[in-house]
Protein backbone atom coordinates (compact mmCIF):
# COMPACT_ATOMS: atom_id res chain seq x y z
CA UNK A 1 0.00 0.00 0.00
CA UNK A 2 1.66 3.74 -0.92
CA UNK A 3 0.16 6.54 0.70
CA UNK A 4 2.19 9.78 -1.11
CA UNK A 5 1.90 13.85 -1.29
CA UNK A 6 3.01 15.95 -3.67
CA UNK A 7 3.41 19.07 -1.18
CA UNK A 8 4.32 16.83 1.85
CA UNK A 9 7.56 15.23 2.53
CA UNK A 10 7.99 12.68 5.67
CA UNK A 11 9.62 14.09 8.12
CA UNK A 12 9.72 17.36 6.30
CA UNK A 13 7.84 20.60 6.71
CA UNK A 14 4.45 21.21 6.07
CA UNK A 15 4.03 24.13 3.67
CA UNK A 16 2.11 27.40 5.43
CA UNK A 17 -0.62 27.10 3.32
CA UNK A 18 -1.84 24.08 4.47
CA UNK A 19 -1.94 25.43 8.48
CA UNK A 20 -4.71 26.75 10.01
CA UNK A 21 -2.11 29.17 11.69
CA UNK A 22 0.87 30.95 10.38
CA UNK A 23 4.00 33.22 11.81
CA UNK A 24 2.77 37.30 12.63
CA UNK A 25 5.62 39.38 13.36
CA UNK A 26 3.45 41.26 15.65
CA UNK A 27 0.58 38.95 16.90
CA UNK A 28 3.07 35.99 17.13
CA UNK A 29 0.03 34.07 15.02
CA UNK A 30 -2.35 35.25 12.35
CA UNK A 31 -5.23 32.76 10.56
CA UNK A 32 -3.25 30.75 7.52
CA UNK A 33 -5.25 29.63 4.33
CA UNK A 34 -5.97 26.61 6.03
CA UNK A 35 -6.19 24.12 2.85
CA UNK A 36 -6.16 20.25 3.09
CA UNK A 37 -3.39 18.91 1.56
CA UNK A 38 -3.49 16.94 -1.54
CA UNK A 39 -2.86 13.11 -1.34
CA UNK A 40 -2.60 9.99 -3.74
CA UNK A 41 -2.65 6.03 -2.69
CA UNK A 42 -1.85 2.89 -4.48
CA UNK A 43 -1.31 -1.19 -4.28
CA UNK A 44 -4.53 -1.09 -2.04
CA UNK A 45 -5.10 -4.59 -0.68
CA UNK A 46 -7.94 -6.49 -2.89
CA UNK A 47 -10.60 -6.50 -0.62
CA UNK A 48 -10.90 -2.95 0.13
CA UNK A 49 -14.07 -1.29 0.56
CA UNK A 50 -13.45 2.33 2.18
CA UNK A 51 -10.57 4.37 3.44
CA UNK A 52 -9.89 6.49 6.79
CA UNK A 53 -7.87 8.98 6.63
CA UNK A 54 -6.82 10.39 10.16
CA UNK A 55 -4.59 13.41 10.46
CA UNK A 56 -3.08 14.74 14.32
CA UNK A 57 -0.36 16.17 15.94
CA UNK A 58 1.40 14.01 18.12
CA UNK A 59 3.26 16.48 20.40
CA UNK A 60 0.41 18.78 22.49
CA UNK A 61 1.45 19.49 25.40
CA UNK A 62 -0.63 17.97 28.29
CA UNK A 63 -0.37 21.35 30.92
CA UNK A 64 -1.40 24.42 29.25
CA UNK A 65 0.27 27.22 32.14
CA UNK A 66 2.85 28.49 29.59
CA UNK A 67 1.31 27.77 26.04
CA UNK A 68 0.94 31.35 24.42
CA UNK A 69 2.33 33.43 27.43
CA UNK A 70 4.82 36.08 26.64
CA UNK A 71 7.96 35.78 28.43
CA UNK A 72 7.49 31.86 28.87
CA UNK A 73 8.26 28.83 27.05
CA UNK A 74 6.59 25.32 26.89
CA UNK A 75 9.04 23.17 28.09
CA UNK A 76 10.48 20.48 25.83
CA UNK A 77 10.02 17.69 28.38
CA UNK A 78 6.70 18.27 28.92
CA UNK A 79 4.13 15.56 28.45
CA UNK A 80 2.89 15.33 25.50
CA UNK A 81 -0.86 14.31 23.85
CA UNK A 82 -2.56 13.52 20.64
CA UNK A 83 -4.72 16.08 19.06
CA UNK A 84 -7.18 15.26 16.25
CA UNK A 85 -6.85 17.67 12.47
CA UNK A 86 -9.08 15.25 10.43
CA UNK A 87 -11.12 12.41 10.84
CA UNK A 88 -12.46 11.49 7.25
CA UNK A 89 -14.39 8.21 6.84
CA UNK A 90 -16.18 6.13 4.44
CA UNK A 91 -13.39 7.62 1.90
CA UNK A 92 -14.17 5.33 -1.63
CA UNK A 93 -11.01 4.02 -2.98
CA UNK A 94 -11.45 5.26 -6.32
CA UNK A 95 -10.53 8.05 -7.52
CA UNK A 96 -7.43 7.38 -5.20
CA UNK A 97 -6.66 10.96 -4.70
CA UNK A 98 -7.75 14.11 -2.63
CA UNK A 99 -7.12 17.44 -4.14
CA UNK A 100 -6.00 20.32 -2.31
CA UNK A 101 -8.61 22.15 -1.23
CA UNK A 102 -11.05 19.42 -2.06
CA UNK A 103 -12.37 19.29 1.57
CA UNK A 104 -11.31 22.62 3.18
CA UNK A 105 -10.14 26.11 2.12
CA UNK A 106 -9.99 28.86 4.71
CA UNK A 107 -10.66 29.16 8.46
CA UNK A 108 -14.50 29.04 9.54
CA UNK A 109 -15.51 30.53 12.56
CA UNK A 110 -17.18 27.99 15.03
CA UNK A 111 -16.01 25.19 12.25
CA UNK A 112 -17.26 23.59 8.96
CA UNK A 113 -20.83 22.11 9.03
CA UNK A 114 -21.02 18.11 9.02
CA UNK A 115 -20.39 15.39 9.33
CA UNK A 116 -21.23 14.74 5.52
CA UNK A 117 -18.63 15.94 3.44
CA UNK A 118 -17.77 15.56 -0.37
CA UNK A 119 -17.70 12.29 -2.26
CA UNK A 120 -20.66 11.02 0.61
CA UNK A 121 -18.05 10.78 2.90
CA UNK A 122 -18.20 11.22 6.98
CA UNK A 123 -16.09 13.74 8.70
CA UNK A 124 -15.49 13.56 12.42
CA UNK A 125 -15.03 16.64 14.97
CA UNK A 126 -11.32 17.43 15.36
CA UNK A 127 -10.01 18.81 18.62
CA UNK A 128 -10.42 22.41 17.84
CA UNK A 129 -13.82 22.16 19.78
CA UNK A 130 -12.05 21.75 22.75
CA UNK A 131 -9.08 24.37 21.72
CA UNK A 132 -12.09 26.71 21.39
CA UNK A 133 -14.39 26.07 24.00
CA UNK A 134 -13.90 29.44 26.03
CA UNK A 135 -13.92 31.52 22.64
CA UNK A 136 -17.16 33.35 22.28
CA UNK A 137 -16.33 34.14 18.56
CA UNK A 138 -14.63 31.01 17.58
CA UNK A 139 -16.30 28.36 19.60
CA UNK A 140 -18.88 25.26 18.24
CA UNK A 141 -18.10 21.71 16.37
CA UNK A 142 -15.46 21.88 14.25
CA UNK A 143 -15.60 19.01 11.36
CA UNK A 144 -12.92 18.29 8.88
CA UNK A 145 -10.02 19.56 8.38
CA UNK A 146 -8.27 22.20 9.94
CA UNK A 147 -4.45 22.71 10.05
CA UNK A 148 -1.96 22.77 12.26
CA UNK A 149 -1.11 25.77 14.91
CA UNK A 150 1.20 24.75 17.39
CA UNK A 151 1.62 26.80 20.33
CA UNK A 152 4.21 29.88 19.41
CA UNK A 153 6.34 29.59 22.38
CA UNK A 154 6.85 25.86 21.73
CA UNK A 155 10.21 24.62 22.44
CA UNK A 156 9.47 21.41 20.20
CA UNK A 157 8.83 21.18 16.65
CA UNK A 158 5.11 19.61 16.34
CA UNK A 159 4.79 16.29 13.92
CA UNK A 160 1.86 15.93 12.43
CA UNK A 161 1.09 12.82 11.35
CA UNK A 162 -1.38 11.64 8.58
CA UNK A 163 -2.34 8.10 8.26
CA UNK A 164 -4.36 6.42 5.29
CA UNK A 165 -6.33 3.03 6.43
CA UNK A 166 -7.72 0.64 4.06
CA UNK A 167 -10.72 -1.57 5.80
CA UNK A 168 -12.90 -4.43 4.88
CA UNK A 169 -16.05 -2.46 5.29
CA UNK A 170 -18.00 0.03 3.25
CA UNK A 171 -19.16 1.95 5.97
CA UNK A 172 -16.77 2.70 9.04
CA UNK A 173 -18.77 1.69 11.97
CA UNK A 174 -19.65 4.95 13.68
CA UNK A 175 -23.06 6.81 13.52
CA UNK A 176 -23.84 10.47 14.36
CA UNK A 177 -20.36 12.89 15.69
CA UNK A 178 -17.59 10.97 16.70
CA UNK A 179 -14.06 12.15 17.42
CA UNK A 180 -10.55 10.37 16.13
CA UNK A 181 -10.74 8.14 19.29
CA UNK A 182 -13.88 6.57 18.64
CA UNK A 183 -12.96 5.94 14.83
CA UNK A 184 -9.63 4.35 15.64
CA UNK A 185 -11.62 2.40 18.49
CA UNK A 186 -14.28 1.15 15.96
CA UNK A 187 -12.23 0.33 12.69
CA UNK A 188 -9.75 -2.28 15.29
CA UNK A 189 -10.37 -5.44 13.42
CA UNK A 190 -11.62 -3.61 9.84
CA UNK A 191 -7.59 -3.02 8.93
CA UNK A 192 -5.88 -4.31 5.81
CA UNK A 193 -3.18 -2.34 5.68
CA UNK A 194 -1.89 1.49 6.31
CA UNK A 195 0.19 3.73 5.68
CA UNK A 196 1.49 7.35 6.81
CA UNK A 197 2.96 10.28 6.02
CA UNK A 198 4.28 12.34 9.02
CA UNK A 199 5.15 16.51 8.09
CA UNK A 200 6.32 19.00 11.19
CA UNK A 201 5.23 22.60 11.55
CA UNK A 202 6.35 25.27 14.39
CA UNK A 203 5.31 28.44 14.72
CA UNK A 204 8.26 29.49 17.14
CA UNK A 205 11.03 31.07 15.44
CA UNK A 206 13.31 29.99 17.65
CA UNK A 207 12.46 26.17 16.69
CA UNK A 208 13.13 25.38 12.61
CA UNK A 209 10.67 23.22 11.50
Amino acid sequence: MQFTSSVLRDQQAIPAEYAFGIPDPEQHVALGANINPPFEWSHLPPRTQSLVLVGHDRDVPTRADDVNQEGREVPADLPRADFYHWILVDLPPEPAQILAGEFCAGVTPGGKSGPGGPRSTRQGINNYREWFSGDSTMAGDYFGYDGPCPPWNDSIVHHYVFTLYALDVARCPVEGQFTGSEVLAAITGHILDQARIIGTYSLNPNVPA
